[in-house]
């Protein structure tokens, strides 16, 4: 077999260069790759002895044989995603490509601990792989994100702070012994960024920053394509910068005046319900006069509405969001800042007011080509970040060589572990 006698990391670049320019030629890897005819041929033929590739459509011939394309199988096997926010748990199947093929959104309550939760995940993602008739053994790892920090290396939330009874929990173990697959765990946002970079808004862009705007704020970085998590996996925390000197904006990671707490979701939500019912609020003072409760999206549809109070929360958060945005774009000079959630999603008040600040406050230079938009992707950006993130991790140098041999990483869960 030429699976036994080839180092599988020479063969990992040519199936990358087929995973990324979609359907080529043998012919056409050979000259991308600076590769010889012969060796394109033999790496090649190991690919489709692992079942890895397939040789799909002839070209037309320019003169002589037509060759004939070579197609990643992204079918060969598939990947369970879920996404864990503070009060939703949205869950899927995805293959190879990252392209959601099953979805399931339900409430739930991070607050209740990991044991309940991650008992409806586990349930979830078995009815999802009945129903798709999808075999066990196809299943080829599971990513998962949670809103909180996480130690990636490690697989497990440290210290996150909505997230009472997950600290240092052992997500992956649990999860691994569940399915008998390689797991990973990061946070949401970092995902989103993840998602959004590879098959949304950011395609093609090298440098990156999304923003999630909803009860919290966070951003994920990306840096030469490339998810920036940091030296432990704390980068992008953006949430739990201080913007004010008040000792009265108590944050839920136990700091005072850090942006989240002086204008994310939460912190606007209660401002609303206390301004609704004494000031010139239409929409929103109807709403508390009605008897009802006042949420993230009914602050940001009262905006599109024009209701004074949720347009001057928001200008006020979008400003704020702006300035501290602007010190990244400064530091970091991204392409692309790409904003997310649901404060920014459902309105044109954030949104306009970050592009002001930002542009207005950083520099010319920083700014010269700097696109500012929605996200692409919408509620879907975790899912579909969360199974780009397991490809990777299996698709790279370190973990390919592992699995490869044996043509599927299902029953090696430990490879996640592997550094």
């Amino acid at each position: 077999m030429l699976v036994d006698r080839t180092p599988m990391g020479d063969v990992l670049a040519v199936l990358q260069r087929i995973r990324e320019a979609g359907p080529t030629t043998r012919a056409d890897l050979g000259w991308d790759l600076g590769l010889r005819r012969g060796v394109v041929t033999q790496r090649v033929g190991v690919l489709l002895e692992l079942g890895l590739v397939d040789e799909a459509v002839m070209r037309p011939s320019s003169g002589g044989r037509a060759p004939r394309e070579l197609a990643f199988r992204r079918h060969a096997g598939y990947v369970l995603v879920a996404e864990l926010g503070a009060t939703t748990l949205a869950t899927g199947i995805a293959d190879l490509s990252g392209a959601l093929i099953a979805t399931r959104e339900e409430q739930a309550d991070v607050g209740q601990g990991p044991e309940p939760i991650l008992d409806r995940l586990e349930a979830t993602w078995s009815g999802l792989v009945h129903e798709s008739g999808i075999k066990r053994e196809q299943l080829w790892g599971a990513g998962i994100g949670v809103p909180g920090p996480v130690e990636f290396a490690t697989g497990r939330p440290i210290s996150p702070p909505i997230m009472p009874g997950w600290d240092d929990f052992p997500v992956r173990e649990r999860l691994a012994t569940a399915f008998d697959v390689p797991v990973w765990i990061d946070n949401e946002v970092n995902l989103e960024a993840l998602g959004e970079s590879r098959i949304g808004m950011g395609r093609g862009v090298a440098e990156m920053i999304f923003v999630k705007m909803s009860v919290g704020i966070g951003s994920g970085v990306i840096s030469r394509s490339v998810l920036h998590r940091g030296a432990n996996g704390a980068a992008g925390d953006i949430g739990h910068i201080a913007v004010v000197h008040d000792g009265a904006a108590i944050c839920r990671c136990g700091n005072t005046g850090c942006l989240e707490a002086v204008v994310g979701g939460a912190a606007l939500v209660r401002l609303a319900r206390e301004r609704a019912t004494v000031e010139n609020s239409t929409i929103l003072g109807r709403l508390m006069a009605d008897g009802g409760s006042i949420g993230v999206d009914d602050l940001s549809a009262a905006a599109q509405g024009g209701d004074a109070v949720a347009v001057d929360l928001l200008m006020q958060c979008g400003r704020m969001v702006g300035e501290t945005l602007a010190t990244l774009v400064n530091f970091y000079n991204p392409g692309l800042l790409v904003l997310g959630g649901r404060l920014a999603q459902g309105n044109d008040v954030v949104l306009s007011a970050v592009r002001e600040t930002v542009y207005g406050r950083s520099l010319p230079l920083a700014t010269r080509n700097l696109v500012i938009a929605r996200r692409e992707l919408g509620s879907a950006g975790g899912l579909v970040g969360a199974a780009v993130m397991v490809v990777d991790e299996l698709f790279s140098r370190t973990r390919f060589p592992l699995w490869s041999p044996r043509s599927s990483p299902h029953g090696q869960p430990g490879i996640a572990s592997t550094v």
